[in-house]
């Protein structure tokens, strides 16, 4: 349940002013001259702009990210969060800033409870290239990140990495580094793009060969996997990195294309036959395929459905579109490789996004 009592405020307005009123006066009286960056970024609902009074039952509230350099990091570390924890007020807002951690292990995390003793608090202390690693699994605070590195970042990792809020940045990496990771190069967007259609062309005839085997179940499961790749293109196109599951129609929805595409998706989605499936679903496509050639990233495509070969299917024969981007990709490492694509593209496990150590496996293996 949802702790009752204070008014909600958003988590990002809750944590910058845990930074104006708490933190900041504290570091500047206990640790003069210390260069840092504040900021609330990483994992929780409220860096994504989704957090909702239902929010505050587990790990929400005021909390922070405090990045030093390394060396401070390892100096001075273990003594900012200490001072934290003797000085910070014991709520914010009414907020608790002593957050309580669960002894289930089924269940490990933290959520805010009044304390009269020391607060155990959820503002952490990182150096910015250490923090990235364990978010990306790479390092790229002092550069680029190669193309593979690119692939192997989940995007729901590389939303919450330039989403939330940065307070203050003595140092500039934290802001450098998200301006640079704000969006994929050029020829990385082409190739994604290409692979995202590539995903649609090979199940799009499958919503009418599935019922025609009598398997509607069936029918019905891949026009929903085509309506959430849909959505996702979608979010390629207009440059925002896609979400996992539980806010990736949350962040579709705030797109410009949204409000034009959501009848034909839901009715592809609520359809009881496959051809009224397959319409609504030809409608999206071309909707979608319409976008892509006002992008101006590749030659204008025929956006038109078709029918699939001689088969009674109507489809957009969407690879068509993947080879027209696959054309304009001249990356010599991406035009090496199949159109599979990036880590989101070929896997669909939320290990990936809790595990810091499957992201760095995945980087491994495509680097």
């Amino acid at each position: 349940m949802a702790i009752s009592g204070p008014r909600f405020i958003p988590g990002l307005a809750l944590s910058e002013v845990l930074y104006e009123e708490a933190v900041e006066p504290i570091l500047r009286d206990a640790f003069p001259g210390l260069r840092y960056a504040a900021a609330r970024i990483g994992s929780g609902s409220e860096v994504l702009g989704f957090d909702t009074p239902r929010s505050a039952d587990h790990e929400w509230g005021p909390r922070l990210e405090i990045f030093v350099t390394a060396e401070d990091r390892a100096q001075h570390g273990g003594a900012i969060r200490r001072t934290l924890a003797e000085r910070l007020p014991k709520d914010v807002r009414g907020w608790p800033t002593h957050f309580e951690e669960s002894d289930d292990p089924l269940d490990p995390v933290g959520r805010m409870q009044s304390t009269d003793g020391p607060v155990n608090h959820r503002v952490d202390v990182h150096d910015v290239d250490g923090w990235l690693a364990e978010q990306l699994g790479v390092r790229p605070a002092g550069a680029e990140p190669t193309t593979r590195e690119w692939l192997a970042m989940p995007q729901q990792r590389l939303a919450e990495t330039t989403g939330g809020a940065v307070f203050h940045d003595g140092l500039g990496t934290l802001t450098d580094v998200r301006r640079r990771l704000a969006w994929y190069p050029g020829q990385v967007w082409r190739y994604l793009l290409a692979c995202q259609w590539q995903r649609v062309s090979r199940e799009e005839a499958f919503v009418g060969r599935c019922a025609e085997v009598g398997d509607d179940i069936g029918s019905a499961v891949v026009a929903a996997r085509l309506v959430r790749d849909l959505m996702r293109l979608c979010l390629l196109l207009e440059r925002r990195y896609a979400p996992y599951g539980k806010w990736l129609g949350s962040t579709f929805g705030r797109l410009p294309a949204a409000e034009p595409l959501k009848p034909a998706l839901r009715g592809a989605l609520a359809a009881t036959d496959h051809r009224t499936r397959e319409a609504h679903l030809c409608d999206a496509y071309e909707l979608v395929a319409a976008l892509q050639n006002a992008s101006g990233l590749s030659a204008p495509v025929d956006p038109g459905r078709r029918p699939y070969h001689s088969r009674p299917f109507q489809v957009l024969r969407a690879e068509r579109f993947a080879q027209a981007l696959a054309e304009t990709v001249t990356d010599p490492d991406l035009r090496t490789l199949a159109l599979v694509g990036g880590v989101d593209q070929w896997a669909d496990s939320t290990d990936l996004i809790e595990q810091p150590q499957a992201i760095q496996a995945t980087a491994h293996a495509l680097g």
